[in-house]
């Protein structure tokens, strides 16, 4: 039936649902995002919630404030929910049943009638941000993960019993997640935040795997605004977990470490904590099973991108080729942020190494994932580009060529 519908419809019962909003809450956003004086000319609330029922029937198209005020209650623009353009999340292939569906949302008015099929259900709704986000990249996601956040922190406060350690150890998925989506985009500090609260809300639900994590992750913060020091010491306190957490998230744990010592230029204990962090996530790869959900795109081909990484910055040019090659191999197409940043290195290694040709054949090649989905991939694109003009001024002027035109074709996408 909702083939049937117009795309304006579709799009507002889905933007709806995916964050597990009844119509009646539906209504209340609506209030919410209106400015006091807009507030006041708006029927009452069971009328709103009636409009809400026929829009999302397809029967008469929003209009001015109600275009507006869904715009601003889903974080979006009225372009993506009434134009033309695409739907911005793609819809959830497991979105739930009518029945699991208002299971959930009547959970959400009365936290104490949560239960085990609504927290599976939202367990592998994560799951599947996450997969999303690898191939969307934060920005699209980031508001619906937040909504669904503060739905299950309602959960939360009446999960009974055995149920509320797992509701509050989602609520820590839930803050990775979103933290990482924060840093991705660029806000360091709402990162910083949110890991946080992710670790908090770990230590509470007694998850030593994701308190770990949460550090690791913090760890990752740090290099990446260049701070190799604190990203060391944020990877050694993740180790303090060790004998409670996985092989995994102690493999990540070591090659963080790994990182730090080769920014501060520590060539020998950075080539010794790699070795480690191989041992204990090639084991890991052995027994996939007994890793935590969110540790499924880390394997032995993410590892030798990771090395890659670390040999680039300790100078070693033909290594570094090496191992990104490799790791490169194995990524799978739809992880286009992650491809588009690896890439990217395995160019500056080239680089490196002298092979201008390969460089700017791969530069120019990681450019169209780059401009859609990994801002920090064009940064460095363009030092590429810089570093590569004084040597061969063309192959520096092909990446810059490439990467206007990505983005103007972005810009009209």
């Amino acid at each position: 039936m909702s083939a049937e519908l117009p795309p304006w419809a579709v799009r507002l019962r889905a933007e709806r649902r995916d964050r597990l909003w009844s119509q009646k809450e539906m209504a209340r956003r609506l209030a919410e995002a209106a400015d006091e004086e807009t507030r006041n000319r708006l029927p009452a609330r069971e009328t709103v919630i009636r409009r809400i029922k026929a829009y999302e029937a397809g029967h008469n198209e929003p209009h001015d404030p109600y275009r507006m005020l869904y715009a601003r209650a889903f974080g979006t623009t009225e372009t993506d929910l009434f134009g033309s353009g695409r739907h911005p999340v793609p819809s959830l292939t497991s979105a739930p049943d009518p029945d699991l569906y208002e299971r959930i949302t009547k959970a959400i008015e009365r936290p104490q009638r949560v239960d085990a099929t609504s927290i599976e259900w939202l367990e592998r709704c994560l799951a599947e941000h996450r997969r999303v986000e690898d191939t969307l990249g934060s920005g699209p996601l980031l508001p619906v993960v937040r909504a669904q956040l503060d739905a299950i922190t309602t959960l939360a406060q009446g999960a009974p019993g055995p149920l509320a350690d797992r509701v509050i150890a989602m609520l820590g998925q839930y803050a990775q997640l979103i933290a990482w989506m924060c840093q991705d985009s660029g806000d360091h500090a709402a990162a910083l935040a949110w890991y946080d609260r992710s670790h908090g809300w770990a230590l509470e639900a007694g998850d030593a795997a994701l308190a770990a994590t949460t550090l690791n992750m913090r760890a990752h913060l740090a290099w990446g605004i260049g701070d190799p020091l604190r990203c060391v010491r944020l990877a050694e306190a993740a180790r303090w977990h060790d004998g409670r957490t996985t092989l995994g998230v102690q493999g990540m744990a070591a090659q963080m470490a790994a990182r730090g010592h080769a920014e501060m230029g520590e060539a020998g204990a950075a080539r010794r904590l790699l070795g480690e962090a191989e041992e204990l996530i090639r084991a890991a790869c052995e027994r996939p099973e007994n890793e935590p959900p969110w540790m499924y795109f880390y394997d032995d081909g993410w590892f030798d991108m990771q090395r890659g990484m670390a040999e680039l910055v300790l100078g070693d040019g033909p290594r570094a080729v090496r191992f990104l090659d490799r790791g490169l191999a194995t990524l799978p197409e739809a992880y286009r942020r992650d491809r588009a940043w690896f890439g990217t290195c395995l160019a500056r290694a080239h680089a490196l190494a002298g092979d201008v040709e390969a460089a700017e054949d791969l530069a120019v090649a990681a450019v169209p994932d780059a401009v859609a989905v990994n801002r920090y991939a064009v940064q460095d694109l363009r030092k590429l580009s810089g570093a590569l003009r004084p040597i061969h001024r063309q192959s520096g002027q092909s990446i810059e060529d490439a990467l206007r035109a990505a983005e103007r074709q972005h810009r009209l996408a």
